[in-house]
């Protein structure tokens, strides 16, 4: 009914198996071992973090991100730009994304950007998305583009007006003269 299984008993090993061939056996996995390497997914590098004693004169470009805390007097081109609440850009910021905390004196790109209630900007924010907390501080215009990280990018036009010609001139013109009329 029950027998004993060989299962769990040592068989003979490798090398005593075929004694001449383990030498060009053993080597060839061995090459071909080293050759194949798994690559494990790579983690996101941390953000460049620029702290609050430090003053850069000049440009800042990079696929990843930054957390400036310091001064920066230049553009900086990231994917992730976070301006600290101690941090003061001078210069144009372009970014996949921008969290403004601190100052920035000069034009803002960005997919999506948002101002904090501790956030003071002057210049003009091209955004895809945009979002100002209560108690920013914002002088300049804001403007929607589609592709707004390139400066001649897309402008967002509504479905309307996208789909309906433009006025003539002589529409125009008959338009002001009855205004001019009544």
């Amino acid at each position: 009914m029950f027998s004993k299984s060989k299962i769990n008993e040592p068989g003979p090993k490798q090398a005593e198996a075929t004694p001449t061939a383990a030498p060009a056996a053993s080597s060839a996995p061995a090459a071909s071992a080293s050759e194949y390497k798994p690559s494990a997914p790579k983690a996101k590098p941390p953000a460049s973090l620029l702290s609050s004693d430090l003053h850069i004169t000049g440009n800042l470009k990079t696929s990843g991100d930054i957390q400036v805390e310091g001064t920066v007097e230049g553009d900086i081109r990231a994917h992730l730009l976070t301006v600290g609440e101690t941090a003061t850009i001078k210069g144009e910021v372009i970014a996949d994304d921008v969290v403004v905390n601190g100052r920035v004196v000069g034009r803002v790109r960005g997919l999506k950007v948002r101002l904090t209630a501790t956030a003071r900007v002057e210049g003009d924010i091209i955004h895809k998305t945009i979002a100002i907390e209560s108690g920013a501080h914002f002088e300049g215009s804001v403007q929607r583009q589609d592709d707004p990280l390139t400066p001649g990018g897309k402008k967002a036009m509504p479905a309307a007006a996208a789909s309906a010609p433009a006025p003539s001139a002589a529409v125009k013109a008959a338009t002001a003269a009855a205004k001019a009329d009544s």
